[in-house]
Parts: structure tokens; sequence; C-alpha cells
């Protein structure tokens, strides 16, 4: 019997192979006309002139006309006092909008098109291999497609063993001027692949590390991706669709679509012809900014009425949309003030606005009600059909200014944008103002995709003692004398707060020292490639972050973002006659002395030159801007840097977590494989959230339009409800005072004699219940204050409600100053910080989580823990034992779902579970030694295995049988050959073959109950 391979299943085919089969898949399915190999060709060009003249011809135009547009579209292709990505943006202008030609002076002006955009089908689609080019250096594209003689896309294949990229980085040789780089100036497409890996495309000019992958229908295993994918993009409506709809030519980069911004603008474009709103959810760092550019082109261009106003909440993110839009050569007006921006709408032009949507507001509107009134009664006389972008609308989407924006705006569609979900909390007004999820693109499948780079947490924990609990107290006793109980109480209150003493001195010593550490041995920091970003809590910690740097080795290389701008105002009121500053006379101290010799850029103040040109030289020269300390600014919005480690030392949540979590994944070179998360406020459940809320499946996906008024009515039912019992309690709180019922009935009623010290405190619990009570009554009314109307009350019972907040806002005041309950905390600051910069010391960072360099997404959504978490009602998301129990329960599902692949080793991992949990609830477990041995028993869980186990048995199936037959390795080997030499074709659950089966077994073990008991276990693994 021959032992060698059949012809047929030859592995490791030559590239020939693939090559034949991709021009038969372009003839035969795709319908192109085969061209010949043109490898001996003399007078091969990226523009046939013979096809392009008889595709020309077929369209009616004269000889006259196609000689012009011909010769305009030569001179564009062939401009060699330009570069490649110049000829090419005028050749596809020329593609896109057609060749003006006069065939007479006198004659008029006649557009000749190149191809029929209108209807793909008319076109005429070629297929050529070895097309031979003669340049400076002659080169030889496998594969070259061409559109009425114009050649649109190039491949390069390989064979299945050679990688995909020495495929991309043939194509990016031949782009060179030296070789034949004039080829490509008509080029849309480079296309790289093989047998194994598939196809990737970008166009010209693409790094390598940016070549796209397509994915759609993806349980089509049928054939070879390579097949597939080309079949799906070289489709002939789909080719011309994506040269005519997505190609954008991006501040001297030519781009192509990821496949989710393809889907995503698909998706958008059936809501806008319905004239319907809703959110595109695109995870950030994919591209956001693409897609709001793609999708008003294609609104400008197929609806003469239509005008597109995008809508941003940050004067920096106004000015990048501007510069977005204008590098893609999409003319835009930026309204300079609200007249402005009304003028503009009123106008038919221009048709793309830009604005921040404070310009919608009006200030010191008293009657906000009535203001909506007038503005639905007098409507912006607005020119068109207005399609409203709201940039970042999970900040946007609710509260006066949406209202405003809809009362100007009635007949305007609005479409929300944003690069995080919008949260459960978020649901209803998202739901009323935009509708529901037009497409969405979560964290998760980004990774998956290579668009951005998995995360790396690492929490580091920073013990703090007091070094004197007597010398504290002394201090404290002394510079509190005369202060009354309450007083003492509200300061202790105010710098015994955790953020206060986690700003001691010493603390942030230890973190600037281990920050200085990580840059001599982390990878990328210690290269000089990558760089950090440091989140502080406060102006006063980033400058005094900041200040401690300039003794390291990061002085000159590090700067602080804050967007404070140093005025003797600020501390004209601070100097407390204390020998210590004040947290703003230290900020001003360190902004004055760092801004000294910053020479302010016109129509700049010189904060905003420094901070301009820090942030330069960290996007551009890291090296030699190492290191970014800020508060807020820089976390959020697509013109954000990135970098490589983050360092938290802030309490952040939800979406402004997320958002700054992505500055550190985003794509660099190479040898930058993850980003780094560095925490040393033991974020690690709000992270573990915020991935969870960014990746699971969404929770209202289902809602139709019709939904949001439900929504609506039950909100403001609600909050209805909440406003009239906070009143109706305070009503009975205030019942006993005496009539009148003025101030000196309520001073007696809630303070009693103010001079008496046991009548003040007799009536203390009346006093905090009122304060209680008011505090319930303002969050109530703020809850509902901008939609009175719509929650049902007349407009006399809105103005008394208004009336009688600001009533006990006054009442509330007044207690306050007669129980002398307030304290101006200003004149102890400097003493207080003086305490906790003295006595509060620091022991050096120690790492407490317990993850190592497993990637969050392997953590939380593999394990399947960000989808129960994201399930749990808000109130237990930040219930420690409720997200232990989630972590739990999960990590026991797969245990379960696993256990009858290998139930000795599951079982095992079972009891471990069980002992886990029942050590947390004896409270015999701290949360750091928790988090390490439940992360410890879910790898493993994960894994399948325990770390013992020989490593000849590299298959699951191997360690199932190994694991329940007494771990024995060679028994295990034995069985595991016996199914690969002898379990027939489809024997599971065939009576005979298992037969076949199990004597075999017998013939090794010898034992019926071995082999019994073995049985099972094998008929669950999918190797056999």
């Amino acid at each position: 019997m021959s032992l060698a391979p059949s012809s047929s299943g030859a592995i490791g085919k030559p590239e020939r192979a693939t090559q034949n089969r991709v021009v038969a898949l372009c003839q035969n399915t795709l319908g192109y006309i085969y061209l010949g190999n043109l490898e001996d060709k003399a007078d091969n060009s990226n523009i046939d002139e013979g096809l392009l003249s008889t595709y020309l011809r077929k369209q009616a135009y004269t000889t006259e006309q196609i000689n012009r547009a011909i010769y305009a579209l030569r001179i564009a292709a062939n401009n060699h006092s330009q570069n490649l990505y110049t000829n090419n943006k005028a050749v596809y202008g020329l593609l896109r909008y057609g060749v003006d030609v006069k065939t007479e002076a006198s004659a008029p002006t006649d557009t000749v098109q190149l191809i029929n955009w209108k209807q793909p089908h008319q076109n005429d689609f070629y297929i050529a291999e070895e097309v031979t080019v003669y340049g400076n250096h002659e080169k030889r594209p496998d594969i070259v497609l061409y559109v009425n003689g114009i050649a649109i896309a190039v491949l390069e294949l390989k064979n299945s063993r050679v990688s995909i990229g020495d495929g991309i980085r043939q194509s990016l040789v031949n782009q060179k001027p030296e070789f034949i780089g004039d080829f490509f100036s008509t080029v849309q497409f480079v296309f790289a692949g093989n047998d194994s890996e598939g196809l990737q495309y970008g166009t010209i000019g693409t790094p390598e590390k940016f070549f796209l992958k397509w994915k759609e229908d993806e349980q089509d295993n049928d054939g070879y991706k390579l097949d597939k994918y080309l079949a799906k993009i070289c489709n002939k409506q789909r080719l011309i669709e994506l040269m005519h709809d997505f190609v954008l030519f991006d501040g001297g980069v030519k781009k192509l679509p990821r496949v989710h911004q393809y889907f995503g603008i698909k998706a958008a474009q059936e809501h806008v012809r319905r004239r319907e709103g809703g959110i595109l959810w695109h995870t950030q760092g994919s591209g956001k900014s693409i897609l709001m550019v793609l999708l008003a082109k294609w609104i400008l261009e197929n609806n003469a009425k239509a005008r597109v106003v995008v809508i941003t909440d940050r004067d920096e993110l106004d000015k990048q949309i501007k510069r977005v839009f204008t590098d893609a050569e999409e003319k835009i007006e930026q309204a300079k003030s609200g007249r402005d921006l009304m003028s503009l709408l009123a106008s038919p032009s221009p048709r793309l606005i830009c604005s921040l949507v404070h310009k919608f507001g009006k200030k010191d509107v008293e009657n906000f009600e009535q203001f909506i009134k007038e503005l639905e009664s007098q409507p912006t006389q607005a020119v068109g059909e207005l399609f409203v972008f709201v940039d970042e609308c999970h900040r946007t989407q609710s509260g006066r200014l949406h209202r405003v924006m809809k009362a100007l705006l009635p007949n305007a569609v609005f479409i929300g944008f944003t690069g995080t979900p919008l949260l459960k909390k978020d649901k209803s007004t998202s739901l009323e103002v935009f509708g529901k999820y037009i497409h969405t693109y979560k964290f998760n499948e980004a990774v998956e995709d290579k668009v951005v780079l998995d995360l790396v947490y690492e929490a580091r924990d920073i013990d703090q003692k007091l070094s004197s609990q007597k010398k504290v107290d002394e201090w404290f006793a002394a510079k509190t004398r005369g202060l009354n109980d309450f007083q003492k109480f509200e300061l202790k209150k105010q710098w015994g707060t955790m953020q206060n003493v986690l700003s001691s001195r010493s603390r942030m010593e230890k973190v600037v020292a281990d920050i200085i550490f990580d840059f001599g041995v982390k990878p990328r920091l210690s290269s000089q490639a990558g760089n950090a970003i440091l989140v502080a809590s406060s102006i006063y910690e980033a400058c005094r972050y900041y200040e401690l740097f300039q003794g390291t080795s990061l002085k000159n290389k590090c700067a602080v973002i804050t967007s404070y701008n140093p005025q003797t105002k600020d501390i004209t009121t601070e100097d407390t006659g204390a020998n210590t500053e004040t947290d703003k006379e230290t900020i001003y101290k360190i902004y004055t002395e760092l801004l000294k010799d910053v020479a302010a850029k016109p129509g700049m103040n010189k904060t905003e030159s420094y901070e301009e040109t820090a942030k330069e030289l960290f996007l551009k020269q890291p090296a030699n801007m190492k290191l970014l300390v800020v508060v807020d600014k820089l976390l959020t919005g697509f013109d954000a840097p990135s970098c490589t480690y983050l360092y938290i030392d802030k309490q952040m949540q939800d979406h402004g977590l997320f958002q700054a979590i992505c500055r550190v994944n985003r794509l660099d070179t190479d040898d930058k494989e993850f980003g780094y998360i560095v925490d040393y406020k033991k974020l690690f459940e709000k992270v573990e959230n915020a991935v969870a809320v960014y990746t699971s499946e969404l929770d209202y996906d289902g809602f139709e339009k019709d939904d949001c008024d439900i929504l609506l009515k039950n909100r403001l039912e609600t909050g209805r409800e909440r406003l009239d019992t906070a009143i109706e309690e305070l009503a009975l709180l205030c019942e006993p005072v005496k009539p009148p019922k003025g101030d000196l009935e309520h001073i007696h009623y809630f303070c009693g004699n103010t001079e008496v010290a046991s009548d003040l405190k007799e009536r203390e619990v009346q006093r905090t219940s009122l304060y209680k009570a008011i505090v319930t009554l303002i969050r109530a009314y703020a809850n509902i204050a901008d939609e009175m109307q719509e929650a049902g009350y007349s407009e006399t019972q809105i103005q008394d409600i208004k009336a009688l907040v600001d009533h006990y806002l006054k009442l509330r005041e007044l207690i306050r100053h007669a129980s002398n309950e307030v304290l101006d905390l200003k004149a102890y600051e400097a003493d207080m910080r003086h305490l906790i910069d003295n006595y509060i010391q620091a022991e050096v960072p120690e790492v407490i989580s317990p993850f190592g360099e497993m990637p969050l997404i392997d953590i939380i959504v593999n394990s399947g823990i960000a989808a129960a978490i994201n399930a749990q009602p808000d109130g237990i998301k930040g219930n420690k034992d409720a997200v232990a129990e989630t972590i739990e329960n999960n990590v026991r599902s797969k245990i379960i779902k696993d256990h009858l692949l290998d139930p000795a080793y599951f079982e095992k991992m079972s009891k471990l579970l069980d002992e886990i949990i029942k050590q947390r609830k004896q409270g015999a477990l701290d949360y750091e030694d928790y988090l390490n041995n439940i992360a410890e028993l879910a790898k493993k869980v994960a894994q399948g295995y325990a770390p013992t186990t020989p490593p000849a048995l590299n298959t699951q199936g191997k360690r199932a049988i190994y694991n329940n037959l007494g771990q024995d390795e060679g028994i295990a080997l034995a069985v595991h050959q016996v199914m690969a030499d002898y379990a027939p074709d489809n024997w599971k659950d065939n009576r005979a073959k298992e037969q076949i089966v199990k004597g075999k077994l017998y013939e090794v073990l010898g034992d019926v109950e071995k082999v019994e008991a073995i049985f099972p276990i094998l008929k669950q693994q999918h190797e056999y």
C-alpha cells in the first residue's frame, strides 16, 4: 500500500495553482473578461486606451470628446512633478466626477463620465495576470483588475506557506518611484492573499500594519477565505460602490473603509432614507470621525435638499471636526456664535456646518418651559432637510440643550455618534432623543479584528500609615480651638477623606518613583518608543506631581495639562496667615514658574501655547515628551493622544474611565502588543464593569420608535411621584413651626435658643432631618425640572414649585447659620495639608492585581463575566459582594459546562471554588487575596488542565484520559492512540461502531469497568 499523499490532497500547492483558481473565480463567478497573461506584452499600462475608448463609444461620446478625456486622464496620472498621492487623488477626482471637456472654444463644456456609477453592471470589468510593467525597474504584479480599461486593483498572491506580509511589502516596493510607482496612480485597491491566511486590502501608501481584513458571513466555511472575500469585495456592484462612496483622502493619507465602517454607513443610509434617527456606537479608536465624513458626503450627494449640522460639546472637538472635514476636502462652515448659527441655518448655504451644542442655548432663562414654548411656536426657519450629527452623544444626549435643539429644529433627523455605549441609566433619554442603535462595533470585536489593541491591567497598592496619632491629635486640637463639635466634624470629614489622605506628599513621591522605575525597565518606555499619561485627581495633585517629576530623569520631558491659566485674582483671598500654602497658592506658584518663559502664540494665552507644544512633542517626539500629567483634558475625544501606559491615580467610572483607558489601545509600531493600565486606586471592579458594558450585548437593541413614548411617560411619572413625595415630607417636617412661620419661628423650632448649647444639641435630629429632606427635594426637582409640563404640572404649579424649592434652599442656609453649622474651611486648609504631608507615610508600591500579562478580554469577556456583570441591576455593580458572586457564578457555569469533558479535573476545580466562596463569606480573605485566588482558579478553569500535566498530553482528549484513568501518562497516550487509529468515522451514537471502539479500549485497559467509565468522556471529546 502506498503511503504517499494523493495528488488531489497535496499540501502546499504552488502559487500558480492559487492564481489559476482566482482567475477562474473572477471570470466564472464575478463575470470579469479575461485579458490573458500579459507577461510578454510590451506596452502594459494603467490606462488601456483601446478598452477605454471602446467603453466610451458605447456611451455615445464623440471621438473628439473621448480623445480629450483620455488625454486629461493621462496628464493627471503621469504628472512627474507630483508624488503618487497627489496624482492618485487627481485621477480619482476625474473618475469620481468625470472629465470636463470642450471640443471647440465656443462650445459648451461637456462632462465625460469614465465610470457609470449609477449602473455598475454597465461598466466593462477585466482581469489580467502577470502584467509586466516597465518603469525604472521592471515589475510584474500577479493580477490586475480593470474597469473600462483603467487599472483599479492590484493583487499579489503567495503560496500558503508564505506570509501575506510578503505580498503587501512587494506592492509597497512596487509603488516607489524608482520602481513602477506611476502604474499605481489609477489604482484604488491593493490586495494581498494566500490560501492559508485569506485576503488583506489597502490602498496606495497604506503601511503594512494598516492593511485590513474583510469580515462577512463568517459561518460560511465552504471554501478558501481568499476566494470568499475576493468575491465579496470585487463583486461588480460592491466594487463600484466602495470606489464611489468609501474612498477618502484625509490630510495626505488615502483611506478605505474598515468592514465595520462599511456596514455602519450602509445601516445609516437606510435610516436616512426613512428620515429616521439613531445612534452609531463604534468603540474608541475605530475611526468614528471617518464615519461622520463618509456619511455626510453620502447624504449631501444623494439628497439635493439635504444639509448636515455636526454638533459637539467641546471647543477642541469642534475645531477637530472642522479639520477632519477640511482635510477630506469637504467645505464646512464653523458657527461663531448662536446668532451666527441661526443665520447659517436660515440661509440655503453652506450645506455643511459645525457648531458647539452650547450655541443652541440661551443664558439666564428664568422660565425654561416658557422659553421652550416660544421656540416651538417660532422654530428656526432652517432651509432644506436637516440632518444633525451629535458627536459624543452620550454626553450631549440629555438635559436642556437637546430640548432646545429639538424645539429649534423640529423637523431635523438626529443621528448620534459615540465611542462608548449609552449606559442603562442613559437608556430613557437616549431613546427619546435619537431612537435605537443604527449599528454597533464593540470593544472586543475591535480587539479581535486588530483595529485596536487589547489592554493589560495592573493594580498597584501603596500602603499608608499614620506615623504619630498623638502628634496629629495635638496639632488638630491646637488649630481648632474655639470650634464647636459640628465644625470640628466638618473639618475632619473634609480633610479625612480618602482623597486628601491619598494626596499626601509621601504617597505621591512613591508613585513618582514607581513611574520612573517603569521608564527604566518596561517595554517601549525603556526604549523611548512609547510614552505615558498619569491621571491625577485634581489640578492641585497634577501640579504637585509635575513638581516632583522635575527632580527626576523626566525633568524637561514631562508636562502638566489642565488648562489652568494663573491670574492674581485666584489667590487674593487665599492668604490665611499660616506659614504653609493653600492648594490654590501651590497651583498658582507652580504654574507661574512653569509659564514664565513661554511665549504666547497668536490667538492663544500662555497656557494654551504651552499645552499645544507639549502635546505636539508627545505625539511626534515621544523621547522628548515622555509623560503628560492630566486631570480631565486629553482623556476623551478622537483628538486625544494615544500612549502605551496609562497610570490612573483618580477615581473614575463608566464613560470617563472607558475613554481614558482607550488612550492606550491605539495601534502603533509592531513592538506595541498591548495597552497597559496601571491603577493606583484599586479600580479593577470599575474597569471590569466598564469593559463588561462595552463588550456585552446591548440591553435595548430591540426597542422600536414607539417604545420611546412609553419610556418617557414612565420616567416622568416616576419623577413626578418623587417630587410630590419630597414636597409632602418637607411640609410635614415644618408643620409644627408656629405661625406666622417666619425666620424667627423656624430658628426657634429647629435650633431653640442658639445661645444655649443644650438647646442646639436637643434639636440636632430635627435639623439633620431638614437638611436631608431638602437635599431629596432638590434632587427630585432637578431630575424633571426641564420637563415639568410633560410630567403633567400646570404653568401655575410649575411656578409654585420653583418658589417652594427656593424657599427651602433659603431655609437651609438660615438654619445652618443660626446653629453655627457652617464653617469656612479655607483658614484651616494649609494647616491640614501640613498634617497630611508630614504624618502620613507611604510604602513602596506593590502589585496586587493577579492577572499578570493576561489581557482584559481574556479575563472578562471570554470567561463570561462581562455579560453577567452587565446584566446586574445598577445598584449591584458597585457592590463588592455582588460582583464577587457574579464572578463566582460565571466560573461555576464554566465548570458545569465543561464538566463532562473531564469530570475528574472539573470536580477538583468545583471543590476549589467552594473553598474560595466559603473563605470569602467567613471573612477569611481580604479583597486582594480573594482576587488572587479567584483569578488563579479562573485561569485554571479556562485553561482546562493543571500546570503539572505532562507536556506530552497536549490535547484536551489526552488530558481528560489522563485525569480520569489514574493520571498514568503511558495509559493516557495508549488510549489516545487507540482512538486515533481505530475509532471509525461517525462512531458516536452508532451502537455497532461504539462496540468496536470499546473492544479496542479493552485490549489496552483490560478492565470492563474502566472502559465503561472512560467511554462517555471520550464521546465528549471533539478530537475523536
